[in-house]
């Protein structure tokens, strides 16, 4: 049997070899996985910043797209890694809507992961077609609460935060108003340029060129604030629509466990990437302004997320098996 004195000095011998990793972390390269295909807003907000990142910190930091039933293959594959710092999850939103939206997706977004870095946030958007008589977010909902169930709207799909942007309105206001459903955002975009819906809800970064083209007009946004890009049109809030508020974010997770020297190092220095000028005039650019969310700021937004859509999704009969 081994004596108090042999675990003693094998305990502290565990801690100090936990400690020396620690110091010199990193070792070798990081690895980013994305939890969509390249080419996405989730992917593009990772590849402006894990360069600089892997600069910082002096080891690589590589991209790894694994995308596949809206996000939840890449958090359930990280989630079975180690937590040691060398592996972080870049998702959208989804990471925090995916819980209540799929019935399989079988992970906590508090217990298994700690959210480490809300990279940029934008809000969605609702637009109505150029040519539709309608001019403001209260002419819509006075004509759908006229006709109930005769009005239409699309987003880009399924469980998207422009469809739950779309479906917290009907619950805040108690319209009634028919979903047409449309396999992505191009198809969706071309109904509503085409006038057979009646409104569109999406994020205001993919549609930004159509409104300053005028080919579609806003009537409001998502925001808690007027849009800098979109100086007249009101949010939901401004028109008596209460607590309806709701952004796509890109944020960045490690998993649960992960030492806390490690977690603080990679806060620190994605706050300072984050926060130069180029970098917000490139996400600026991508639609997403940058928000810098560090770990507890972030965990708030998603102790805060996380049940508003649970409400959504399950007062909407929204879950895909």
């Amino acid at each position: 049997m081994p004596t108090l004195r042999t675990l003693l000095f094998a305990t502290l011998g565990m801690l100090a070899a936990l400690a020396s990793a620690r110091a010199d972390y990193p070792e070798k390269q990081l690895t980013m996985v994305v939890c969509f295909p390249a080419g996405g807003g989730t992917d593009i907000a990772a590849r402006l910043v894990n360069v600089p990142l892997g600069e910082a910190l002096g080891k690589p930091v590589v991209i790894e797209n694994r995308g596949g039933a809206g996000g939840n293959i890449a958090i359930a594959a990280v989630k079975r890694l180690p937590a040691d710092g060398y592996t972080l999850l870049v998702c959208s939103s989804a990471f925090v809507v995916n819980p209540s939206l799929y019935a399989q997706a079988a992970y906590d977004p508090l217990k298994d992961y700690i959210p480490l870095m809300a990279m940029g946030a934008s809000p969605n958007v609702f637009v109505v077609p150029a040519q539709s008589p309608i001019k403001s977010m209260k002419e819509f909902i006075d004509k759908a609460k006229a006709n109930p169930g005769k009005m239409n709207w699309t987003s880009p799909g399924a469980g998207t935060t422009p469809q739950l942007a779309g479906e917290l309105l009907k619950l805040r206001t108690g319209i009634e108003m028919q979903h047409i459903p449309f396999p992505g955002a191009g198809p969706a975009t071309n109904a509503v340029l085409a006038g057979t819906v009646d409104l569109y809800t999406a994020n205001i970064g993919s549609v930004q060129g159509l409104i300053d083209g005028g080919k579609v007009r806003p009537i409001a946004v998502t925001a808690t604030k007027r849009w800098a890009a979109l100086p007249d049109v009101p949010t939901l809030e401004e028109i008596g629509v209460k607590d309806a508020a709701s952004d796509t974010f890109q944020g960045i997770y490690v998993l649960a466990g992960t030492p806390q020297p490690i977690v603080d190092r990679l806060a620190k220095e994605l706050a300072i990437i984050l926060a130069k000028p180029d970098t917000k005039e490139k996400f600026d650019k991508i639609g997403l302004p940058v928000v810098a969310e560090g770990p507890a700021e972030f965990r708030r937004r998603v102790e805060r997320e996380v049940p508003m859509f649970k409400e959504i999704i399950d007062k909407a009969g929204l879950k895909i098996q």
